[in-house]
């Protein structure tokens, strides 16, 4: 299991600690020193069953100053793609990668359904 985070990041820390608390073993990183690949975003895209929409960080401090609310809808995937790939702060997080899912944010029913 693959854990993304940012680790200044409350939600992060919480998750971190939900998931130290049960023994659930997983691979840390931060998502700020190795940014996500257009790559892993587009098979975690298709392996979550979500919206692309969904992998953005909406209520970062970087998707409000580039004026993603009203940009988002007119643009491609491919741009979508290329955009979360160039900083990691544009990224939903935590992020989890599982073998048969991922889990965007820290939700602890969903997690406990999951994991």
């Amino acid at each position: 299991m693959l854990f993304i985070e940012y680790p200044k990041c409350s939600t992060c820390q919480k998750a971190k600690k939900w998931l130290d608390a049960r023994g659930i073993a997983y691979t840390d990183r931060h998502i700020k020193e190795e940014n996500p690949t257009v790559e892993e975003l587009k098979a975690w895209h298709e392996k979550s069953g979500q919206p692309l929409k969904k992998f953005f960080n909406t209520s970062g401090m970087l998707y409000r100053e580039l004026g993603l609310k009203d940009k988002l809808a007119s643009m491609s995937e491919e741009e979508q793609f290329a955009l979360l790939a160039s900083d990691g702060m544009l990224v939903k997080r935590p992020l989890v990668v599982l073998e048969d899912g991922v889990l965007l944010g820290f939700r602890e029913k969903e997690w406990e359904e999951k994991l």
